[in-house]
């Protein structure tokens, strides 16, 4: 076998049967691996048999899943030997992640494992210490976790191999993935999804992903739906696709092995060739989208396992699935059954006397990077490489004082975006379902297309569609989560952009990124790779056109219930705070980042210097909005976090600071969320002596937040003054109506913060009960006039902050000509 370890990429080679010795060498790596991963399963000592096998060398608890296994193991030993062969870069994705044991077996056989871990050695003790510690206390995980050295996927949680698989490769031109999915994984809704990924791939400065369908038959207790249906009916499926189809079937009716290998061999070669062709033809010029070859792999449910056990049809059953011989020590009987599988595979074969794999086996595995177990775009930190990012004060909006200046916060953002995609050709990409132009991000395209490879129809209708290009949008939120994972884990960096509401969509694919993140953190040879970033906006306070269905902030809430060491949140107030967040975020590592802000034109409070200190501080006191006296308690706190809440914070300010101008305001704005919590709880946490100086230990704080209110309660439950806060947020209140109309209805407007005040400061409940009575009235007006209407009062539509002056709305001014009105304007989608 080749010993060079540099890749050489899309090579082809003559299609012919292996020679004997090949075929032998692949065979027994087969099973080797199949050997070391039942050894997994089931061993705590006697690694490799050399005393009888007794019910002591079992584990008391067995734990992992055989099922899939085999068929893992067979196909990384000929990926093995066509990458030595042909010293293609590739990486393993396993969809079926539960066949974990197969994936650390194989790195154990190329030696990366012990490289990894030096205690795991290449010998009998490695191996007692690989057995023990698989699925076991202080070990290992039973799944493809990230501890397995070549792992960028779990597969703990089904229906994301295919996403990440392309995630991987995109701007990977030299990269193959080779991506199993299980037929399990296969009835998912975002692995059928996934298949489409083919459309937004391309051939020439892509990578190549090759999947391969794993159709062993059956799931945990059920038959697979792709399993059983006829090879035409699939063949059709698969062509729709857009794929062309190579079948497979093996190791049935008693199929000798080595006639297994030798007619996958010449399908493999028949496979990578073809790839390597469609390859050269892109290389050549040609951008029609190809028919990716796949491969439908249709072998035993756990293959190679004893056919029965206690008269059970095990072997090509579902009882395969998991533990098939689940009582190994419970009786002599069945130890004898778990000895003869061991034995089956003939280990001393395969092992020297010092427990260390016969030179002739492992010469079947590549060099060096070229192992899969040892690639370093599936440790993705290795190859980052940090963002150029431009000056993102150059893209300030002039802001001469609070409230002079209106701008649409994202499309100002977009316009920094701009040129962070111009800077970064070919390691930075936006993902969104649809969304990029509706979020007001649509600036990037005076640099950039939207990547599509599927038909086009010209463009009159075809706006901003190439071959290649920087922003990947499919409607599919689980598609550009799964993207996004994919290209972030193999070295790269992006955003995601979507509507807050259906964010949702992916809160399980964000807790298994969360979770690898958590885990990647304390395991030393990971290196961090770049933040997953979000950017919401289209959110729930400007969705009063959509309705209820597009009104929920509730994301939030999900995302910081994972490790405080894993995740940020983000409510910048207007543009000039969006630039200074995001550039902190594309600079991030190891993070998930979530940005909300709105879209929609909105008066704009900070100048440059000033919302670097504010993003800088996560929070502080806007002593222009105030009417605090210094050297004085205030006598109360409105504190804000979102943009929609901190406008109506700022409008009852001004309301207080006129009607009641002896009450003495104080005005907190809140931008990093997780700085409410306590520092012992999360690193970005105040002290409770800097919570204690904002917040006061004994007045009330009125907070309008953008989300649930009651998170706020969560964050702040320890602290000294949590009596007194109260909450004002989004309360499942919604419907299809004006902005104003949605903040009354959940109380989160500017005549209900008024109230809030007159009802929490004691001196003011009977002194001010006029006003109070006046702010219901006003209510009251506020919703009769938009049934009247259909648009808010105009008080509200064309509030500006009072210390504008006139100047803000005569003639060149910044809310001149509408721009208050335009502020309470929708817009179109795409405008």
């Amino acid at each position: 076998m080749s010993t060079t370890t540099e890749p050489t990429a899309w090579r082809s080679a003559e299609v012919e049967p292996l020679d004997d010795a090949t075929l032998r060498r692949v065979d027994a790596w087969w099973r080797a691996a199949n050997y070391l991963s039942v050894g997994q399963i089931y061993l705590l000592d006697n690694p490799l048999l050399r005393t009888p096998l007794d019910r002591e060398h079992v584990k008391p608890r067995l734990l992992g899943h055989w099922g899939t296994t085999p068929g893992l193991n067979f196909l990384y030993a000929h990926l093995n030997r066509a990458i030595a062969q042909r010293r293609q870069s590739t990486i393993y994705v396993a969809g079926p992640g539960h066949g974990g044991p197969g994936l650390v077996a194989n790195a154990y056989l190329e030696g990366t494992y012990s490289e990894t871990y030096s205690d795991v050695t290449q010998d009998t003790e490695g191996l007692r210490r690989l057995f023990r510690q698989f699925s076991f206390p202080g070990g290992i995980p039973s799944h493809v976790a990230p501890e397995t050295p070549g792992s960028i996927h779990e597969g703990g949680e089904l229906g994301y191999a295919l996403s990440h698989a392309y995630g991987a490769a995109f701007d990977n031109p030299d990269l193959l993935v080779a991506a199993v999915v299980g037929d399990g994984e296969a009835e998912t809704g975002p692995l059928a999804t996934s298949w489409h990924s083919n459309k937004f791939v391309n051939a020439r400065n892509d990578g190549v992903v090759l999947p391969i369908l794993h159709l062993n038959g059956y799931k945990i207790a059920n038959p697979t739906v792709l399993a059983r249906i006829s090879d035409d009916e699939l063949r059709d499926l698969m062509i729709g696709y857009g794929h062309t189809p190579y079948f497979f079937t093996g190791g049935f009716d008693g199929e000798d092995h080595v006639e297994v290998h030798r007619r996958f061999a010449t399908l493999l070669d028949e496979v990578l060739n073809h790839i390597a062709q469609i390859k050269a033809d892109a290389a050549a010029g040609n951008d029609e989208r190809p028919a990716w070859p796949m491969i439908v792999f249709r072998t035993p449910k756990g293959w190679t396992c004893p056919p029965d056990i206690d008269g059970k049809k095990t072997e090509d059953s579902w009882r395969a699935h998991q533990v098939p011989l689940a009582s190994a020590r419970d009786t002599p009987e069945h130890l004898e059954v778990l000895r003869g599988w061991l034995e089956s595979y003939r280990a001393d074969e395969l092992f020297d006397e010092d427990g260390r794999l016969v030179d002739d086996v492992a010469a079947l595995a590549p060099q060096g990077a070229l192992r899969m177990s040892d690639n370093p775009h599936a440790n993705g930190g290795l190859l980052l490489k940090d963002l150029r990012l431009p000056d993102f004060r150059d893209y300030a909006v002039d802001v001469e004082g609070p409230g002079s200046a209106v701008a649409e916060a994202t499309r100002v953002l977009g316009q920094w975006l701009t040129d962070v995609v111009r800077l970064n050709p070919d390691n930075f990409r936006i993902f969104g379902p649809d969304e990029t132009a509706s979020n007001r991000l649509q600036a990037v395209y005076e640099v950039t297309d939207k990547q599509w490879n599927a038909d086009f129809f010209g463009p009159d209708v075809d706006e901003h569609l190439a071959r290649a290009g920087r922003v990947m949008e499919m409607l599919s939120e689980h598609q550009c989560q799964g993207w996004l994972e994919g290209y972030l884990l193999t070295g790269r960096h992006g955003l995601f952009t979507s509507y807050e509401a259906f964010i949702h969509i992916v809160d399980s694919m964000f807790n298994q990124h969360a979770k690898w993140l958590k885990v990647t953190n304390h395991i030393p040879w990971r290196r961090p790779v770049a933040s997953l970033n979000y950017l919401l906006s289209s959110h729930v306070w400007r969705q009063d056109h959509n309705g209820f269905s597009h009104q929920d902030p509730g994301f939030i809430d999900h995302v910081v219930n994972k490790k405080a060491e894993i995740v940020r949140v983000y409510l910048p107030p207007d543009a000039n705070t969006l630039l200074s967040t995001y550039d902190h975020c594309l600079r991030s590592r190891q993070y998930v980042n979530v940005v909300v802000a709105g879209k929609q034109p909105a008066p704009q409070f900070l100048s440059m210097d000033e919302a670097i200190a504010h993003c800088t501080r996560g929070l502080g006191i806007w002593e222009w909005a105030g009417t605090e006296v210094e050297g004085e308690d205030p006598d109360v706190v409105l504190g804000s976090a979102g943009d929609v809440p901190t406008l109506e914070v700022l409008a009852a300010a001004d309301i207080l600071r006129r009607r009641i101008p002896d009450l003495k305001v104080r005005v907190v704005n809140v931008v990093d969320l997780m700085r409410l919590q306590d520092a012992n709880e999360h690193p970005h946490g105040l002290s409770d002596k800097d919570f204690d100086t904002l917040f006061t230990t004994d007045r009330p704080v009125i907070f309008n937040y953008h989300g649930y209110p009651w998170l706020i309660h969560r964050l702040t439950y320890r602290r000294t003054n949590h009596p007194n806060i109260h909450v004002r947020g989004y309360k499942e209140e919604g419907t299809t109506t004006t902005p104003f109309d949605m903040a009354m209805l959940n109380d989160i407007d500017r005549y209900h913060l008024v109230i809030d005040v007159i009802d929490r400061v004691p001196s003011l409940r009977s002194t001010y009960a006029g006003l109070r009575q006046e702010m219901v009235d006003a209510r009251l007006a506020a919703r009769q006039y938009t049934r009247e209407h259909g648009e808010d009062i105009p008080e509200v539509r064309d509030w500006v902050w009072p210390d504008v002056g006139e100047t803000a709305t005569e003639e060149g001014g910044p809310q001149y000509n509408g721009a208050s009105a335009a502020a309470q304007d929708t817009g179109g989608d795409n405008e």
